[in-house]
C-alpha cells in the first residue's frame, strides 16, 4: 500500500492541529484565574489608596497626592521598594517556620476568592459547600502568623503569634453559626444559591432584613477576623512593637502587608453575598434600570459585578472609617465581648432560625 506525501503532510498537519487545541485548552483554564487575580490585585492597591485618603479626612491632613494622579500610585510604588528590599532573617530563629509562615497566611486567603459570585454565571468555582470553604481555608491563616511568631525567636512576636491564634478561634465560632443561619434560610451552602435565594423576594428579602442580629456578630467577628481596629491586638504597636511581623522585612513583610487586605477585602464581599443580595439590586421605586432580563449575556454580568463591588466598597469604607475612630480594647475584652457576647447571641440567632423553619414546614 502506497501512501502519498500529500496524505503524509495532511496527517501530521492535523496531529499538529490537535496539539495545539490541546495547549489551547490548557491555556484557556488558566485565563478566569489570571482575570481574577489581576481584578483582586487592582482592588488592594485602590484599598490602600482609599484607607490613606479616608484616614487623611478623617484627621484632617494630606493624603498620598505625589505618587501619580491624587496619589493613587503610592501603593504600587510601596509594593516596588518592599519587592527589592532587603530578607532579613533571625539569627537563632527558625528558618523554615520564620520563610513559611507568611506564604501559608497569604495562599489561605487568595484560595477563598474561587468561591465568590461577583456577578450573574461570575463565579470561579461554585461548590456546594462554599460558604464553609472559606471558612474552612481562612482559619488556616492564624497558623501561619503562629508559626512566623515562633520561628522569630523573638518574645513580641511570639506574644503576637499567640493573640492572632486566640482570636481567631473567639471569633471563628460566632462567624461559622450566622454562616449557619443564612445557609438554614436557603437551604444551600453554595453561594450563588444564596444569592439566588435572596433574589426572589426582591429587596425584601436581603438576609439583612430577615437576619438583622446575625448580621450585627457577622460584622463584628469578620472585622476582628481581620485584626482590624478595635480589634488589632495581635499586631498592637503600643505593646508588640509590630507583633508576629517585627522581625519580618521586605517581601515577606509585604505577603502579611497585602494578605491584611485581601483578608479585608474578601471578608466585605462576603458581607454582601450573604446579607445584601450580592449582584442583585431590587430597590423599589428607585433602580428599575437594573431590574434586566438574564438575555442581555454580558451586559448584565457587568452590571452585577459592579453592582457587587459598589455594596463591597461601602463595607469597606464602614471598615476604615472603624479603623481611625474607635480606640483598641483590651485582650480580655476581646475575648470576653467572643465568648461571652457574640457566641449566646448567635447562637441563639441559630436556634431561632431553626425553629422558624420547622414550623414553617
Amino acid at each position: 500500500m502506497i501512501i502519498d506525501t500529500t496524505e503524509i503532510q495532511d496527517i501530521h498537519f492535523f496531529f499538529r492541529l490537535e496539539s495545539l487545541k490541546e495547549v489551547y485548552g490548557i491555556l484557556w483554564i488558566f485565563v478566569p484565574i489570571f482575570i481574577l487575580v489581576l481584578g483582586i490585585t487592582i482592588s488592594v492597591l485602590a484599598i490602600v489608596w482609599l484607607e490613606r485618603e479616608i484616614s487623611a479626612g478623617i484627621q484632617q491632613r494630606i493624603g498620598p497626592e505625589y505618587a501619580g494622579p491624587f496619589g493613587v500610585l503610592q501603593a504600587l510604588a510601596d509594593g516596588t521598594k518592599l519587592l527589592f528590599k532587603e530578607n532579613i532573617i533571625p539569627s537563632r530563629g527558625d528558618i523554615r517556620l520564620f520563610s513559611i509562615g507568611p506564604s501559608i497566611s497569604f495562599i489561605s486567603i487568595i484560595i477563598s476568592y474561587s468561591v465568590i459570585p461577583f456577578g450573574y454565571n461570575f463565579v470561579l468555582s461554585d461548590l456546594d459547600i462554599g460558604a464553609f470553604l472559606w471558612i474552612a481555608i481562612s482559619s488556616i491563616a492564624p497558623i501561619g502568623l503562629l508559626m512566623s511568631g515562633y520561628g522569630s525567636n523573638n518574645k513580641y512576636s511570639f506574644l503576637g503569634g499567640l493573640r492572632a491564634a486566640a482570636q481567631s478561634i473567639s471569633y471563628e465560632i460566632p462567624l461559622t453559626l450566622c454562616v449557619l443561619s443564612i445557609s438554614l434560610l436557603s437551604n444551600s451552602l453554595s453561594t450563588v444559591d444564596i444569592v439566588d435565594a435572596q433574589s426572589k423576594y426582591g429587596f425584601w428579602g436581603w438576609n439583612l432584613w430577615r437576619q438583622p442580629m446575625g448580621f450585627i456578630v457577622f460584622l463584628i467577628s469578620s472585622l476582628a477576623e481581620c485584626e482590624r481596629l478595635p480589634f488589632d491586638l495581635p499586631e498592637a504597636e503600643e505593646e508588640l512593637v509590630a507583633g508576629y511581623q517585627t522581625e519580618y522585612a521586605g517581601i515577606k513583610f509585604g505577603l502579611f502587608y497585602v494578605a491584611s487586605y485581601l483578608n479585608l477585602f474578601i471578608s466585605s464581599l462576603f458581607v454582601t453575598v450573604l446579607y445584601l443580595g450580592g449582584w442583585n439590586i431590587s430597590i423599589p421605586y428607585i433602580f428599575e434600570f437594573f431590574e434586566i432580563k438574564k438575555t442581555y449575556g454580558v451586559f448584565v454580568t457587568t452590571i452585577g459585578i459592579f453592582i457587587t463591588l459598589v455594596k463591597t466598597y461601602f463595607f469597606l469604607f464602614v471598615s476604615i472609617t472603624t479603623r481611625w475612630t474607635l480606640f483598641r480594647l483590651r485582650i480580655d475584652q476581646l475575648l470576653n465581648l467572643g465568648w461571652k457576647f457574640l457566641l449566646p447571641i448567635s447562637l441563639g440567632n441559630l436556634l431561632l432560625t431553626t425553629s422558624f423553619q420547622l414550623f414553617s414546614l
